[in-house]
């Protein structure tokens, strides 16, 4: 049987791509022309934000509920409702009329991130193990090059097309990726008997939802007004009750023991801080390119220039995620982790400090872009590897839930960095990015670090021996091949 399941493992991975890769295209795709929706819908600028905002809620909120779900109730089943879910949300956005609407919309889009926890836990059951680490890496790049590519294609389309089908087009890949999960991915045996406790996922709604508004609101509202602080301060308690009903109850959407394992915690750190870095520069690397050069920097590109200018990212990030699981064998997924960062900082660092001519933007962006690859495909192995097969689900999709909450953060601190001093003219001043992108780099030196915290080797091989709740940091350890 098992034999049968794997004969079309290839076929199953291309179907998990195209909808994985159409989930990633539509974080980004309307980054660009957030305007562009503004003026079409009659709306305000902080509306339209919402647009986005909405979407990276809803993904953060869903995406490990769906992943649980995933465990109890079948991972093909739930990666075929997400699709549906990414479908629907794109037809009602390619004919909403209004932002009410189109937030809607996003909102139901942005369920589709249940598709990516088990996506990795379809791999896992149903991929001959040689093969996992690098099928579930290329996946984790998918979602980084989709977001740069989303970047780069959102000119082209309404330019050529008109922003409604940023929309169509994914709509298209996403109900014939729906039709081929139903004809070619099997439905996983693997299974983790309960429930889903409503009270932790009330919570972790809650906190997610006041944590996430409180930054995505913080730049126009005021890092001190009484709003953001009680958002805030409401994220806190929320999260502290969550924690505790999650430790009572008796099928937890989250297993906080398993989340305490050294090779989970010091990964998920990771996630938190390089998604930071990742938001941040696809939603200002754009802005700060469009700048027309009468500012004192900037190169006054067009929407479509500014996407090509960010394609070195995608270019360099797809395949050294491809390549990832080859360098995990050799060098180890946590050594990955950690040369992943440094490259991000160092691109960072080249943006803060030398960006006054084209070709250091993309020499940055394709730094940018191998640090991406490398960091996020490891991690996701790495992951993947640390928990029992039955929790694959869950703990993989924390874990690019701590990545979402990371880009909103990151996001929402540089627009505080930048906007901080404008110009008599309303553009930033240019110390802003400066400062902004400079911070990025720290924040990356610093997911470095936590990198280096991530179990080695040695502790893998120690964990072997151990009962089933065991750390496994190590994808190689985990997944050697084993017998047909």
């Amino acid at each position: 049987m098992a034999s049968a399941r794997r004969t079309h493992y290839q076929l199953t991975f291309a179907v998990l791509a195209a909808g994985v890769g159409a989930f990633a295209l539509l974080q980004s795709l309307v980054i660009p022309v957030l305007t562009t929706v503004q003026q079409e819908l009659h709306t305000s600028q902080s509306a339209a934000t919402w647009v986005l905002t909405a979407y990276l809620l809803s993904a953060s909120i869903m995406t490990p509920i769906l992943g649980r779900v995933g465990d109890m109730k079948g991972k093909e089943r739930v990666f075929v409702v997400a699709l549906a879910a990414l479908a629907a949300g794109s037809l009602m956005a390619a004919l909403a009329s209004s932002i009410g609407v189109m937030i809607v919309a996003r909102v139901i889009q942005g369920a589709g991130g249940g598709m990516i926890p088990v996506a990795f836990g379809i791999i896992r059951d149903e991929f001959p193990a040689g093969k996992v680490a690098t099928a579930v890496g290329t996946i984790a790049g998918l979602t980084s090059v989709g977001g740069g590519l989303g970047i780069v294609l959102a000119g082209p389309i309404e330019d050529g097309l008109g922003y409604r089908w940023l929309f169509w087009l994914p709509l298209i890949g996403t109900v014939l990726a729906a039709v081929g999960a139903v004809l070619f991915v099997p439905e996983s045996p693997v299974r983790s008997p309960g429930r889903i406790s409503w009270l932790p996922t009330v919570l972790l709604s809650g906190w997610l939802a006041a944590l996430l508004v409180a930054l995505s609101e913080a730049s126009s509202w005021g890092w001190g007004s009484a709003a953001v602080i009680g958002l805030l301060a409401a994220a806190v308690l929320l999260a502290l009750a969550w924690v505790i009903a999650e430790l009572r109850a008796a099928t937890p959407l989250i297993d906080m023991h398993m989340m305490r394992r050294p090779a989970i915690w010091t990964n998920n750190l990771v996630a938190l801080l390089i998604g930071m870095g990742m938001y941040a520069t696809f939603a200002f690397l754009p802005e700060f390119v469009q700048t027309p050069p009468s500012a004192g920097y900037g190169f006054g590109a067009s929407i479509t220039r500014s996407g090509l200018m960010l394609l070195p990212s995608s270019i360099t990030m797809f395949p050294v995620s491809l390549c990832a699981g080859m360098l995990a064998r050799r060098f180890g997924g946590k050594t990955l982790v950690v040369a992943g960062c440094l490259a991000g900082s160092v691109a960072m660092s080249i943006l803060a400090f030398a960006h006054a001519h084209a070709w250091e933007i993309y020499l940055a962006a394709g730094i940018l872009g191998i640090g991406f690859g490398l960091a996020f495909s490891a991690m996701s192995a790495l992951v993947v590897a640390a928990v029992p097969a039955d929790q694959t689900g869950v703990a993989s999709g924390m874990n690019a839930n701590i990545r979402t909450i990371g880009g909103s953060i990151g996001a929402a601190v540089m627009a505080s960095i930048v906007t901080a001093s404008l110009l008599p003219s309303g553009l930033p001043e240019e110390a802003g990015y400066t400062t902004g992108f400079a911070v990025m780099a720290g924040c990356l030196a610093v997911a470095a670090l936590a990198g280096s915290l991530i179990p080695g080797s040695r502790r893998v091989r120690q964990a072997a021996s151990e009962p089933r709740h065991a750390e496994v940091a190590d994808p190689v350890a985990r997944l050697e091949p084993r017998p047909e």
